[in-house]
């Protein structure tokens, strides 16, 4: 299903490391003819780091999106009544973030989003980033692969060597998965082969 005209939202939780990532991919939903509406967690929004300042990523942002960010619980919650989205993408998705969501934990920006956008029987898409996906995350992460209106972005483990529980999604996929969960189907194969290192 093409993107041309669809409104995304594009959230983005507190894994600094992938946000270049998140900001291409964001651009290839732009290029693709979507609307993206931006949405940021409190961390994301509100932490700087080695991989850009705050103001920095929030401009960023602001810039491929052409609009605004939502960045407050209270922002966020009209995103279902007001039926904002054909469709949810978080990413990146931290630990945190799953646990949350496979939870009902509702509070942040980014928690009210989904619970929001998803009452509506929308498509909700999530971009896993966590050094933790093979361990304390992975009930949170098999949770929501067996709930309806989620569909994940392939990943895979980054770093088995320095980091055997760590998965990262393939955010160059993000876009034909959106295209995909638009209608109805889990992009495949979900688990994609290792990162090559050198060990």
């Amino acid at each position: 299903m093409s993107l041309e005209g669809k409104k995304l939202g594009l959230a983005l939780t507190g894994s600094f490391c992938t946000f270049e990532k998140a900001f291409q991919a964001a651009a290839e939903l732009v290029e693709a003819g979507a609307e993206v509406y931006p949405i940021m967690s409190f961390n994301a929004a509100g932490i700087s780091s080695r991989f850009g300042t705050a103001e920095e990523n929030i401009r960023r942002l602001t810039g491929i999106c052409g609009r605004g960010i939502i960045r407050t619980i209270e922002d966020a919650e009209p995103i279902g009544p007001k039926k904002m989205f054909d469709l949810l993408a978080v990413a990146p998705c931290t630990s945190n973030t799953l646990a949350k969501l496979a939870a009902g934990i509702t509070d942040t920006p980014v928690t009210m989003a989904v619970k929001s956008h998803i009452r509506n029987g929308r498509p909700v898409v999530i971009a896993v980033s966590t050094n933790d996906a093979l361990a304390a995350s992975g009930k949170n992460i098999g949770q929501l692969q067996n709930y309806r209106n989620y569909y994940f972005v392939p990943y895979r483990q980054d770093n088995y060597a320095g980091k055997p529980n760590s998965a990262v999604a393939d955010f160059g996929r993000l876009r034909e998965t959106a295209e995909a969960a638009l209608e109805g189907r889990q992009l495949q194969p979900m688990l994609l082969p290792p990162a090559e290192i050198r060990v």
